[in-house]
């Protein structure tokens, strides 16, 4: 008869270390292979870009009134074009559509020239360094499918994300942390899909950070690191012992993993997170007030704390405080959304720049789609969605700064110039992170996956 007394395996599991530290992205790695998907590896190729901060503005910007200017639109303001094209044609209320002039004046900045909204002042001074691309178009005008489609490549069917990806073909640069993390007060649409890993090892699935006094749960040790050095001996020794006897099954092996994964977390996610040492200075670039620990300006400074860290993988996600881009009802909602971002990307442009890491590290910005540049009614306050034109970009690592790629026509109506489909522009990313987009592919279900399906070009002209 066991004692009451005795050890007991599964009582260590509970423990703290075993049970609370297990974040996603870090307890699914028992769903790993055997040979470790979190060791770092080697691209194809020599890359220009080792890390990534993906900023997502959810809800669809408004290509004609933030980056691409369009005067001719102002111009042309409540003159009815035909709407000869069927998306227009099948969707009702659009029997006839006038044109809606821009809400925000225009005007070149930087040494390059490129012109922005007023709506962005601090990133029109970023210009020069920015490849700004006006002619980005895609494949679903409802929210939940173009979200899906930018952050997976698919626009039906779950699939892993562009974060998932990267983590796979790369691995992590610091065990004590997750690879690919999100950071978003709240889910944008298509949920938790947005960072799945889907089919590849669960070791790759997108860590969520909630900006908050305690943006990362139950990372808080409930008992001392000594005693818990203890327990993870135990812990280990007990676990060597059950594997053993089961032919070094893969599964254990991941989950034994973990648990050294989890005890440095504590230690790592914590510091991570802590502004406490950055300096005034540094807090007042990024809008912040020293204990702030939420807003954009927050995710911004803590994507860079991050990939400083190691993080190969951080995506910000703005939900805003009282929505989010979507403006069907009054295009002047984009006014506070903007005042909440741009300082921030800006400062973190700056910040990267400064301390050399914009040599090697990608920004990205971008929206799932744009906004009409006509309504039903020349006098409507807002505007609906628009897949066929709209305007991402890139800066930092291997791109060429201070361009303009491609362009819509006359009135911001679709990409003419150089389009650029949602699959060219993550065959870019991948490229960035030396990566040929059509060779990194995972076998699953009798075929190989990858992340622009059958399509996507490399955007050659933005690289440097």
């Amino acid at each position: 008869m066991k004692s009451k007394y005795a050890p007991d395996r599964r009582a260590f599991l509970r423990s703290s270390v075993a049970g609370s530290m297990l974040m996603p992205g870090i307890v699914h790695q028992l769903l790993a292979d055997s040979n470790d998907p979190l060791a770092e590896r080697q691209p194809h190729f020599q890359a220009k870009a080792k890390r990534v901060i993906f900023l997502f503005m959810t809800g669809g910007v408004s290509h004609v009134d933030t980056f691409d200017p369009k005067p001719e639109l102002t111009r042309d303001h409540g003159k009815e074009i035909n709407a000869d094209h069927p998306e227009i044609k099948d969707r009702p209320g659009y029997e006839r559509i006038y044109l809606k002039r821009p809400q925000w004046e225009f005007a070149p900045h930087g040494k390059c020239g490129t012109e922005v909204s007023t709506l962005f002042p601090h990133v029109a001074g970023c210009v020069d360094d920015i490849a700004m691309i006006r002619s980005m178009h895609t494949s679903h005008s409802n929210h939940y499918n173009a979200t899906l489609g930018m952050h997976t490549g698919s626009f039906t069917f779950s699939r892993p994300s562009l974060g998932a990806w990267v983590s796979y073909g790369l691995g992590t640069m610091n065990r004590n942390l997750p690879g690919f993390v999100v950071i978003a007060p709240r889910q944008t649409y298509a949920g938790t899909q947005v960072y799945a890993s889907d089919f590849l090892p669960g070791a790759h699935q997108g860590t969520l950070v909630v900006p908050g006094s305690t943006p990362v749960a139950n990372v808080t040790p409930q008992i001392s690191q000594d005693r818990q050095k203890l327990e993870l001996a135990a812990i280990r020794a007990m676990n060597a012992r059950h594997l053993e006897s089961r032919n070094d099954d893969a599964l254990l092996s991941a989950r034994m993993q973990s648990f050294e994964t989890a005890f440095g977390m504590q230690m790592a996610v914590p510091e991570a997170f802590d502004l406490g040492g950055e300096s005034d200075q540094t807090l007042q670039n990024y809008g912040l007030q020293r204990g702030q620990t939420s807003g954009f300006g927050w995710q911004c400074l803590a994507a860079r704390r991050l990939v400083e860290r190691g993080v190969r993988f951080v995506e910000l996600i703005d939900t805003g405080s009282s929505g989010n881009w979507d403006a069907h009802g009054d295009m002047m909602s984009h006014i506070g959304l903007a005042k909440n971002v741009d300082q921030p990307i800006a400062a973190l442009l700056k910040d990267l720049k400064q301390s050399g890491m914009l040599e090697d590290t990608l920004v990205v910005w971008t929206t799932e789609f744009g906004r009409t540049p006509f309504n039903n009614t020349a006098d409507a306050k807002g505007r609906e969605h628009h897949p066929w034109a709209f305007t991402s970009w890139l800066a930092g690592a291997g791109v060429k700064p201070g361009i303009v790629h491609g362009a819509t026509d006359e009135h911001g109506l679709r990409a003419v110039e150089k389009p650029v489909h949602v699959h060219d522009f993550h065959a870019t990313i991948l490229h960035l992170m030396g990566f040929d987009h059509e060779q990194l592919a995972y076998r699953h279900a009798g075929r190989d996956y990858r992340l622009t399906d059958v399509e996507g070009q490399v955007v050659s002209d933005i690289l440097a």
